[in-house]
């Protein structure tokens, strides 16, 4: 999917919603462990529930590893079952040196078909550039994340001035545009999103930790919000596991709705 299309979902849909399928086989419903495979029921449910107001999905690879090849074929089952008009993005956050990252990018983007994929960015060009030799595919840099230890290296203040984050933010712009790289920004980090902005006025932007982390989507819009929108605001926790009984899919769709309300409230006042 390619920037313009992209763009063209968050509008027809007004919202720029991406809910997290980090699905824990221990914290879905006890109902769907007697279903085949209750990994991938429990993510139908969720799409179908969630569909009409979410524009990206982002299933965490390391759930469904976890399992082995039951995992994967889970996963598998998954990423074809969401409809063609849902940007994937496959949170796996690789990166290696060249030849394995190529590997890696073959396994998301042409045996899976995933649209992007999250890549840490430590090992430098030679290690993101493989990913960026698919047309049409994406690289989600790493850059300020939302976890507490992301301080202890992300923050740190270079002898030039700025922070490391910021160096990796104009680097890398050096080896991919915004029609096929975007970066991660934590919600929780939002007091940053203005001097990202000046580095990086045109990517989109992968904002984890709205909801159960606590990240203001209002601050992230009116902050991070660009002329394309430029922003995926992900929900996972508070979506996917904000009920545990037979009606999880129902509940999971009211606040998926809730958020869609929402942005497009932020969608008409930024855009």
């Amino acid at each position: 999917m390619n920037k313009a299309a992209l763009f063209e979902q968050i509008k027809r849909k007004s919202s720029y919603l991406c809910v997290g399928l980090d699905t824990d086989i221990k914290k879905i419903p006890e109902h769907l462990l007697e279903k085949e495979d209750p990994v991938f029921e429990f993510n139908k449910q969720i799409i179908d529930a969630t569909i009409d107001f979410t524009v990206a999905y982002k299933p965490n690879i390391a759930f469904y590893e976890a399992h082995g090849i039951e995992g994967w074929t889970s996963l598998q089952k998954t990423i074809d079952y969401i409809p063609k008009e849902a940007f994937i993005i496959a949170d796996a956050k690789r990166g290696d040196i060249g030849n394995t990252s190529k590997m890696y990018a073959r396994a998301f983007f042409e045996q899976m078909n995933c649209d992007s994929i999250t890549v840490a960015p430590y090992m430098g060009e030679d290690s993101v550039k493989p990913f960026l030799e698919f047309e049409n595919k994406w690289v989600i840099l790493l850059a300020l994340t939302s976890n507490a230890g992301g301080k202890d290296f992300q923050n740190l203040e270079l002898n030039k001035g700025g922070d490391l984050y910021e160096e990796v933010l104009r680097k890398s712009q050096e080896w991919g545009n915004s029609d096929q790289m975007m970066y991660v920004v934590g919600a929780t980090r939002a007091e940053a999103l203005k001097r990202i902005r000046e580095i990086v006025p045109d990517h989109f932007l992968l904002v984890p930790g709205v909801g159960a982390q606590g990240g203001s989507l209002e601050e992230v819009s009116k902050y991070g919000m660009n002329s394309s929108c430029g922003l995926l605001v992900n929900s996972s926790r508070g979506i996917i596991y904000a009920d545990g009984s037979k009606s999880f899919a129902d509940v999971a769709r009211a606040k998926a709705s809730a958020l869609h309300q929402e942005m497009a409230v932020y969608l008409e006042e930024y855009l």
